[in-house]
């Protein structure tokens, strides 16, 4: 989850930022029961935090063909916005009780069958500087039509390391917790 770490010299800093080290807690006990079939999936960073729940099942059964897939696909769209317009007013609520205890926006989304939908989630600008070996990686993405911009390129190609390296980020993260830990048992 949550770290305090600072970016140092005139930076951000995320220590300014209250620890949302509890906010599995603290959402798995604030929202309705009934809403999830389980405990929220939360995920958090300085900017947000995205609370994701599963749905209950559909009562209906496809068959296992292309037009069965595309009607429970469909369905499952359908189910998950019927979730969103009805619990639009109790989400806000909780989300503006959130925004205040962990000062981060939040936002919302719903899981159900193999359809995954985001409500409202912020993008934020990231500024970085690359050396023109890094440029030409992002161009050739631009000029093969696989991104429509250096930020889309960029945008694009953190999404693949991250899908590719989940198990070692896990690790980094685990790894930057336990530096964090020992930090704060050090001298004042």
């Amino acid at each position: 989850m949550m770290t305090a770490r600072g970016r140092g010299r005139g930076g951000w800093q995320q220590a300014d930022l209250p620890s949302a080290d509890d906010a599995q807690a603290w959402f798995t006990g604030r929202l309705p029961d009934g809403w999830f079939t389980g405990a929220p999936e939360i995920t958090c960073d300085r900017d947000e935090i995205v609370v994701v729940g599963e749905l209950p099942a559909l009562d209906t059964e496809h068959p296992d063909t292309d037009a069965g897939r595309a009607d429970a696909a469909a369905a499952e769209s359908g189910r998950i916005s019927r979730f969103r317009e009805e619990t639009r007013e109790a989400r806000i609520e909780i989300a503006r009780q959130a925004e205040t205890r962990y000062r981060r926006k939040v936002a919302w989304g719903a899981r159900l069958g193999g359809t995954t939908e985001l409500f409202t989630t912020i993008s934020v600008p990231v500024m970085t500087r690359l050396r023109q070996p890094e440029r030409l990686v992002l161009d050739t993405l631009v000029d093969a039509g696989v991104a429509r911009s250096r930020s889309d390129a960029l945008s694009w190609s953190v999404r693949l390391v991250g899908r590719h390296a989940d198990e070692w980020l896990a690790e980094l993260r685990s790894a930057m917790a336990r530096v964090d830990d020992l930090r704060a048992q050090g001298p004042s």
